[in-house]
């Protein structure tokens, strides 16, 4: 059977004049083209070039040969080209890892921006950045900074949290404690409320509680439910009280089910990052990954 090598070897050493040029444009070693041209004139029985000191001159039967194959070959090669570039672009990928909330709200309708492939891996960021580190991921939404060699973090924007409860709740007596600025009450009352949670640690509550009320908070959750638009949902329900972000709120419920118990008397704010190693990702894809997001110049000079 014939090798369409062979045919391709023949082309190129019919336009280089020689083997050497021959090998340099194949990218292969002179007698690997010597013995594919061996090979052809064997299966065609047929001599196809005359030796000449540093030339090899086409045969009679070695100009028909070209005329019937060069165009098929060099269009073949085109095809097996754009092949190639097509199939680069498909294998592009970029690993990126999220809390699922930030994807579901701020990246899904998105989608079509990204020109790469996407795999998306969601968890906490502690956990996301120990595989950023490790080379399972190329980026990292990161809800704060952890400290790792080579990991560098482009604040991509700022979120505030707060209290909130479904529209009907009656927190007449919470709001009297607020206007006369009696935080002991305050949180008392707070504390006495079914309480919605993203975890046992009170990730976000405990932080609130610092800036407001410089204590850890004495919480013990009614429900704690991973993920903030559940969360959300269960609010709207009238289950329970939560702290939440700022970003999801309108995001996740766009109705009026669900109103802002206490914003704080400190405002509790957080900054969130594009996390990567600048060493092992290329600005292409760092430049993708800013488009995904919608990330302008002016938004990033906020954060300088």
């Amino acid at each position: 059977m014939v090798n369409f090598e062979w045919y391709r070897t023949f082309k190129a050493i019919y336009q280089a004049g020689n083997l050497t040029k021959a090998s340099h444009e194949l990218l292969i070693s002179q007698p690997n083209v010597s013995v594919q041209l061996a090979a052809l004139e064997n299966h065609v029985g047929h001599k196809l070039f005359g030796r000449l000191p540093r030339r090899l001159v086409p045969t009679e039967y070695g100009k028909l040969l070209y005329t019937q194959i060069v165009e098929s070959v060099e269009n073949l090669e085109k095809v097996e080209t754009e092949f190639r570039k097509s199939a680069l672009k498909r294998n592009s990928t970029i690993r990126l890892g999220s809390p699922i909330e930030f994807f579901n709200n701020y990246l899904v309708d998105r989608l079509g921006e990204c020109k790469s492939n996407l795999n998306v891996e969601f968890a906490l960021t502690k956990d996301l950045i120990d595989c950023l580190v490790k080379q399972e991921l190329d980026f990292v939404i990161a809800t704060q900074q952890i400290e790792k060699p080579d990991v560098y973090y482009l604040p991509i924007m700022n979120e505030s949290f707060m209290i909130v409860a479904d529209n009907s709740f009656d927190s007449h007596v919470f709001d009297n404690y607020i206007s006369d600025n009696n935080l002991v009450e305050a949180e008392k009352w707070l504390i006495a409320q079914a309480w919605i949670t993203y975890d046992n640690e009170l990730s976000l509550i405990r932080r609130f509680w610092r800036e407001n009320f410089n204590k850890r908070p004495l919480i013990k959750p009614h429900y704690v439910i991973p993920d903030i638009n559940i969360i959300l949902k269960a609010v709207s329900l009238g289950n329970g009280i939560s702290v939440v972000s700022d970003l999801f709120i309108d995001k996740c419920t766009g109705d009026s089910n669900m109103k802002i118990l206490w914003r704080g008397i400190v405002s509790t704010t957080n900054t969130l990052f594009l996390a990567y190693n600048p060493l092992r990702v290329e600005a292409s894809r760092i430049d993708e990954m800013k488009n995904l997001l919608a990330l302008k110049t002016d938004t990033l000079n906020e954060f300088v």
